[in-house]
């Protein structure tokens, strides 16, 4: 197990913040420097360098640093594999997982609850951030496993797919488009709202426009907004713009009549759901338990 003073030491060298670290960890600053100190002590070096308001990792310090993670990933197969022979073992477990906006809100909860009925020891934390900055995260060791959307060719990362889902036009029932059906070349015409750059659903309609020869700047986008519900909410009381949404986000709504999908002849905008994770991370065991949980989850509601 590594002990408490390594632990406060890779949060603090995973965030490059003394500040952050102790948010993060709900413990005083000064105490997160105390340890650090200890460390620092016991080693006869500087771990960190303090540069005006910027924390950087000394030599020393990225050695340790990026042997704790080793020592991390070791000490998680090792838990995974004692419990496995020894029922009774039971360590308590602190997932740190992150999916972007369409799958923290509508995928991953009820999996989520499932899963820590049956682990009640286990905790977990989901940060919810869009697709690329859910990969950042878990290049930064911010995270130990995520859920985005599409795959973004990064070589040092795992893809393990998860769920196809598709992305929907949508409008106010108001909208004069409510009921119609468009081209393509129609979207030239016609005021837009969508996501932020970065989000997934924004690549995969600028992904299918281009199967088209259209770019995205030669479209009339009224308004980007960052986040799911908030580009929901929006449309729904926005009677000119016309939206793309996941289908899973405004299930109820087009049941109540709220809002209305309108088709585009051969448009065809799906994208996977994908579990990312560090390469030489994917046995990390209950990481790899509750990816495994949750395709199991999906499959059998397919």
């Amino acid at each position: 197990m590594l002990s408490h003073a390594h632990e406060i030491f890779l949060e603090v060298a995973q965030r490059l913040s003394f500040t952050k670290a102790s948010q993060a960890l709900f413990i005083s600053q000064s105490a997160v420097s105390k340890q650090v100190k200890a460390l620092e002590e016991h080693y006869k070096t500087g771990l960190f360098e303090r540069l005006g308001g910027s924390v950087l990792l000394t030599p020393a310090g990225q050695r340790l640093y990026q042997k704790l993670l080793q020592a991390k990933q070791l000490q998680q197969e090792l838990q995974q594999e004692m419990s496995e022979l020894t029922p009774a073992f039971a360590p308590a477990v602190h997932l740190l997982i992150g999916a972007s906006t369409t799958i923290s809100l509508y995928v991953l909860p009820p999996v989520v609850a499932a899963w820590l009925r049956q682990h009640p020891q286990h905790q977990l934390s989901l940060k919810n951030r869009n697709s690329d900055n859910i990969l950042k995260a878990l290049l930064e060791h911010e995270i130990e496993l995520g859920i985005i959307e599409g795959i973004h060719k990064v070589s040092n990362v795992t893809y393990t797919p998860l769920l196809t889902d598709e992305v929907v036009a949508v409008c106010a029932a108001a909208n004069p488009l409510a009921g119609r059906q468009l081209a393509v070349s129609d979207l030239l015409s016609i005021p837009l709202a969508l996501r932020e750059v970065g989000s997934g659903t924004l690549a995969v309609l600028e992904e299918a426009l281009e199967q088209h020869h259209l770019r995205l700047a030669a479209l009339p986008v009224r308004v980007r907004l960052g986040g799911t519900e908030a580009l929901k909410n929006f449309v729904r009381v926005e009677a000119t713009c016309l939206a793309f949404l996941p289908r899973q986000a405004v299930l109820k709504e087009l049941a109540s009549g709220e809002l209305v999908e309108v088709k585009i002849k051969d448009l065809f905008l799906q994208r996977k759901f994908n579990f990312i994770q560090r390469k030489g991370t994917e046995n990390g065991g209950p990481y790899r338990e509750f990816l495994r949980f949750t395709q199991r989850y999906y499959s059998a509601k397919e």
